[in-house]
């Protein structure tokens, strides 16, 4: 209606304050009105994939999972290493809306003794957690023995056993040397001030045990009795491996087992993204820090390099002067 009163028949326009004014109206009932073109659709950034498509490689992944049970989030991240990037809030509705969505695990009730400290190992090789897991082949008890780097959460050596007792303890910390340190000598880890985290089980404490440790330079760090909180970190990873191993396979030999450990654990060092480690592997975040530290050594050899070579063109230009002046000398 207020374009109708503003342009006349004679093709003369008025101002707007004197139609709007004419018609009683608010100046809000123009200027107030919105003059956008309507867009159709959700308005932001297109996605690049549509749902359909996210469903159908979030189906390939199941079918063939790296690991069992893993969480929006970590599926997010392998939807990536295929080049589809999917926001989490969207994946989590896809997944619910199709029943995918793996179930949260019930918070815990608390214990009797809370764990509030924290150990942060800033390197690796600082700190290890060893312990055993029980499981069983053909209804027969055998242990794993593991040795986890709390640095990264890298498996550094296991041990497939019948017998859980102090000689198998010592047999995966040498593993675990040899393999870090390419030497089991005495004193190989004294420099590097290496501790091992343990319960108190009876292995751990024995004479044999300790003197095995004191020989290689490693430092004992027994956590609290019955505070499994204070080596959570192997105990974290002795879950991992049975729910993804032990509750699956039923071994028929030993052999098949440590066929079948040995290679859930290069899988896992490799491949299983952890949450404190911004989604990677733990081989991945070593790689990072030990390309990180390479740089930093060459940048601080270039500081170091840089400084000489200034000292020594000083120390060359004063001897220079002092020449010329005692040639001058002679030559008056």
């Amino acid at each position: 209606m207020i374009e109708r009163l503003r342009h006349s028949d004679e093709g003369q326009t008025a101002p707007m304050s004197t139609i709007l004014k004419v018609a009683d109206f608010s100046s809000s009932a123009w200027y107030g009105k919105s003059r956008r073109k309507e867009i159709p659709g959700r308005r932001g950034p297109k996605c690049t994939h549509s749902d359909e498509e996210v469903l159908k490689a979030i189906h390939k992944i199941l079918q063939v999972p790296v690991f069992y049970g893993e969480g929006y989030k970590k599926l997010k991240k392998r939807l990536s290493y295929q080049h589809i990037i999917v926001g989490k809030e969207r994946l989590r509705r896809i997944l619910q809306e199709n029943q995918l969505l793996q179930p949260s695990r019930p918070k815990p009730n608390g214990v009797s003794r809370q764990h509030t400290g924290t150990i942060k190992t800033p390197a690796p090789d600082q700190m290890y957690g060893l312990d055993i897991k029980e499981f069983r082949i053909q209804g027969v008890k055998h242990y794993l023995f593991s040795v986890i780097d709390h640095f990264n959460d890298e498996i550094h050596a296991w041990h497939v056993t019948p017998r859980a007792d102090r000689f198998a303890a010592m047999e995966v910390i040498r593993q675990a040397v040899m393999k870090r340190f390419g030497s089991v000598e005495q004193g190989i880890c004294k420099q590097i001030s290496l501790s091992v985290r343990s319960d108190n089980g009876s292995q751990f404490i024995s004479k044999d045990f300790r003197k095995e440790l004191t020989f290689l330079g490693i430092h004992l760090s027994p956590a609290f009795v019955r505070s499994p909180e204070c080596n959570g970190i192997i105990e974290r990873f002795h879950r991992i491996i049975n729910e993804q191993v032990f509750m699956i396979y039923a071994f028929e030999s030993i052999n098949q087992a440590k066929e079948v450990v040995g290679e859930f654990i290069r899988k896992y060092n490799e491949q299983w993204l952890l949450h404190r480690l911004g989604l990677i592997s733990p081989i991945e975040f070593r790689n990072e820090f030990e390309k990180r530290t390479y740089v930093d050594i060459v940048d601080v050899a270039s500081e170091i390099s840089l400084k000489e070579n200034n000292e020594n063109r000083e120390r060359y230009s004063d001897s220079t002067s002092v020449e010329n002046f005692l040639k001058n000398c002679l030559h008056n």
